[in-house]
């Protein structure tokens, strides 16, 4: 029967393994085993499942596209573009990006079939190219939204409340490919090329067309993808896309297609989609952390990849005929891979429930950063954990571990599908994560956001960690006491999408123009949150701008950064000030590389994020209210929907040793 159905024995394994995987979400996780979150899974599935499908048959070419990704990124801003600046309809933004994508698919096919470079090579240039076209048209910061509701449906709707509008898409585009593949004589040509191209070309077989048509295929489907990812998020922005090529490539080859050509099918593939779909839904649901699925991923893919080189070279060669589909080498290793793989995910996950279990059903606060490795946002949490002990509440910390709006967006939907009793988020960019904010509070969770804002119908409060004029005036005032007779100043802020610190750049410049007008802004140069980025910006300040006199750091990884910079430059006449944490600024403020810097209490910012957010969930914040009293911190002024923190701090070389954050 098996041999009927043509089910390869990594097919099979891969049903076992997806099947124990959703039996043991079902008793582990939270509201796991529901039709919702099946259908939620599969929503959550369809733009990298497009990309999946596209990427099958080149792989089993031998070749490999790694542009996907940045295409979807090329074809949003392009969407974007034309349909806000353009004001083209939007059925004619759909036609010219899906005609882009023919266009961009067939440059890589242009260069690979008709040039016969490498793949490898033409795709990762292609990469960089079109990343770098998106990148460059919105400069990296702007991004575009206030879609119709009509659009908007294709990525958000359901059809009966229940199934995802795109669903159909990737049903056509999956059967459109099936036929290509495994029914047609270019199908039974694209194995042969990848078991030898060479011998595929003296048989007779047009390669060199077979791969074009594969590449051109692959740049249309990345486009529609795009379509649908912007109709999802509600956005288009430059970094859309970013990684999925490598989760795409991923899916493929745990889904049994061989890296070296000549093996796989389009079952396989879907199927290794799912299950690392199901994989890191179940483990969110779970509030198990995000770095463990990278991690059992990465172990999954070296190994399947290591069978299948052993298999490539007669390592697993079975001499006798007939041997049974269990006792092939081959098949118990994808077993023992997939059981190995599951077996550490159970012994962690076990670990994680048998610490929360014994105290029984308590509020669950889920509160997200903007990036969990940024050091304000790790000093933030430890005050969050002590708010949820206080409280005895359970805390979910979990977010992106770089700025990514999609992933906070796929981390509100599984929140929403637990259930958990608040949603606090750090929000990275509003016109993204405000419609499933929106989806949150109709499902009666309240939702309170922190360090950045989302719309106001999103959320029911912003923990204010001070206001965005307050912030702007303690720097400029400052830097205007640092600079007396004036002078030029340059600002490295973080994301140059970050609409927080946008904010705060536009009330700098306000506050220069009414009060400091002896200062001139030189240039805004972007850190990404990164210091050894904020380090290489600020080197290329001082020899571009060589009269700037002070650099405004308004990113915490920055400060630092930007006072090595300014120390290994021997720049002793340049000054740096900014936002940023006494922890990490504590040596350059005591040897004169930063004058000062402002924050508030980021444990205390913290502290109010849990707190705050069980207060609303237990309905202890009356409407109209003027104040709340949050625990140690007192009573909190409440302006209109915003909780205030307080006023920023200076910190400065006399009181940075007296500040443990």
């Amino acid at each position: 029967m098996l041999k009927r159905l043509h089910i390869s024995a990594t097919e099979v394994a891969l049903v076992a393994a997806l099947l124990l995987e959703c039996i043991y979400f079902s008793v582990a996780a939270p509201s796991f085993a529901t039709w919702g979150n099946f259908f939620e899974i599969v929503r959550f599935s369809v733009e990298l499942g497009l990309l999946v499908i596209a990427l099958t048959p080149i792989l089993i070419t031998g070749g490999i596209d790694l542009s996907v990704g940045s295409a979807i990124g090329m074809t949003a801003v392009l969407f974007g573009t034309m349909w806000h600046d353009g004001h083209l309809p939007i059925a004619a933004c759909v036609g010219l990006s899906l005609l882009l994508g023919l266009a961009s698919g067939g440059l890589n096919a242009l260069l690979i079939a008709g040039l016969r470079l490498p793949p490898l090579i033409v795709t990762l240039g292609t990469f960089s190219l079109y990343r770098g076209i998106a990148e460059g048209i919105t400069h990296g910061a702007v991004s575009f939204t206030g879609y119709s509701a009509g659009f908007l449906h294709l990525g958000q709707g359901y059809f009966w409340k229940l199934i995802p509008v795109q669903l159909p898409i990737l049903i056509v585009v999956l059967a459109a490919y099936s036929v290509l593949l495994h029914k047609s004589v270019i199908g039974r040509s694209i194995y042969a090329i990848g078991f030898n191209a060479e011998g595929a070309r003296y048989a007779g077989i047009p390669v060199r067309k077979r791969l074009a048509l594969l590449y051109v295929l692959s740049g249309v489907i990345a486009s529609l993808a795009a379509i649908i990812y912007v109709a999802h998020l509600g956005l288009a922005k430059s970094d859309l896309g970013t990684g999925y090529e490598l989760q795409a490539i991923t899916a493929v080859v745990v889904g049994g297609v061989s890296v070296f050509g000549g093996r796989g099918t389009l079952l396989g593939s879907m199927l290794g989609l799912f299950f690392l779909s199901v994989l890191q839904n179940g483990m969110h649901l779970m509030a198990l952390p995000s770095e463990l699925t990278g991690v059992l991923i990465g172990v999954l893919l070296l190994a399947i990849v290591a069978v299948d080189r052993l298999r490539s070279t007669g390592a697993f060669k079975v001499t006798a005929a007939g041997v049974p589909l269990w006792k092939r080498p081959a098949f118990a290793g994808a077993v023992l891979v997939a059981l190995g793989v599951l077996g550490t995910l159970l012994f962690h996950a076990a670990g994680h429930r048998n610490g929360a279990a014994a105290a029984g059903h308590r509020l669950t606060i889920a509160v997200m950063p903007k990036a969990k490795g940024d050091p304000y946002f790790i000093s933030a949490r430890a005050g969050a954990e002590e708010a949820a002990k206080e409280l005895g509440v359970d805390l979910i910390w979990d977010g992106p571990t770089s700025l990514d709006a999609s992933q906070q967006n796929e981390l509100v939907e599984n929140w929403i599908t637990r259930g958990v009793d608040a949603i606090v988020v750090a929000v990275e960019n509003k016109g993204s994560i405000s419609t499933v904010l929106r989806k949150a509070r109709a499902h009666g969770i309240p939702v309170l956001t922190w360090d950045a804002d989302a719309e106001l119908n999103a959320r029911d409060y912003f923990l204010n960690q001070a206001t965005p004029v307050g912030i702007a005036n303690a720097l400029t005032d400052e830097g205007a006491r640092l600079l007396p007779n004036g002078g030029q100043f340059a600002i490295v802020t973080g994301a140059l999408s970050a609409e927080n610190q946008n904010e705060w750049i536009a009330d700098i410049k306000k506050r220069v123009a009414s009060d400091h007008p002896n200062l001139q802004l030189a240039t805004i140069q972007p850190s990404d949150d990164d210091r050894d980025k904020a380090f290489n910006q600020t080197q290329v300040i001082l020899k571009a701008y060589p009269q700037v006199k002070l650099v405004v750091a308004i990113s915490a990884p920055a400060v630092p950064g930007a006072a090595e910079a300014v120390a290994q430059a021997g720049r002793t006449d340049v000054k740096v000030i900014g936002l940023s944490l006494p922890s990490i600024c504590r040596t350059y403020l005591h040897d004169g590389s930063v004058q000062t810097i402002f924050l508030w209490n980021t444990q205390d910012l913290g502290y109010l994020t849990v707190y705050a957010g069980a207060l609303k969930a237990e309905k202890k914040i009356p409407a109209g209210a003027k104040s709340v009293h949050v625990g140690r911190l007192g009573d909190l002024e409440i302006n209109g929907s915003e909780i205030i923190l307080g006023k920023p701090l200076l910190i400065d070389k006399n009181n940075v040793d007296s500040l443990h954050f």
